[in-house]
């Protein structure tokens, strides 16, 4: 069985869909950090089958409930002294930019390239977001 140690300081982005930690990875660019980042795909979890898991050594200062668009069971661990010192389930953001990306052809996103990517939620229950710009639906897992 593999074994990663554990964190002193740091955050556990726990409970992500099997073969998600990679898209995480890209959308919180943690390839630019100056710390461990550990990523476990498949791991076995009673709860899901499968799952991933991303551990990041240190704090990491950016708003994590971005996440919740991508995957709704992602779960935050912030760790401090070796221990679970918060547990945060996500909530969906009112907006998200360039996290989400329109598929549009015809949304002025897709001509201009330094127009970023703007969704509003518009159904919390159904995880709907439109992008600000033509509409389109964009529906979470």
């Amino acid at each position: 069985m593999l074994n990663i140690s554990g964190l002193n300081e740091g955050i556990v982005i726990d409970h992500i869909q099997a073969g998600g930690a990679m898209k995480i990875y890209e959308y919180l660019n943690l390839e630019k950090l100056d710390c461990q980042v550990a990523i476990i795909k498949n791991a076995r979890s009673s709860k899901m089958g499968k799952k991933d898991i991303i551990k990041i050594e240190g704090p990491l200062d950016i708003d994590l409930n971005v996440l919740g668009v991508l995957d709704h069971n992602i779960t935050i661990n912030i760790i401090k002294n070796n221990r679970i010192a918060d547990k945060k389930f996500l909530e969906l953001p009112d907006t998200v930019t360039n996290i989400i990306k329109c598929k549009n052809p015809r949304c002025i996103t897709s001509a201009e390239q330094e127009v970023p990517h703007k969704f509003k939620l518009t159904d919390r229950e159904k995880r709907i977001y439109r992008c600000v710009y033509c509409e389109s639906k964009f529906k979470g897992n």
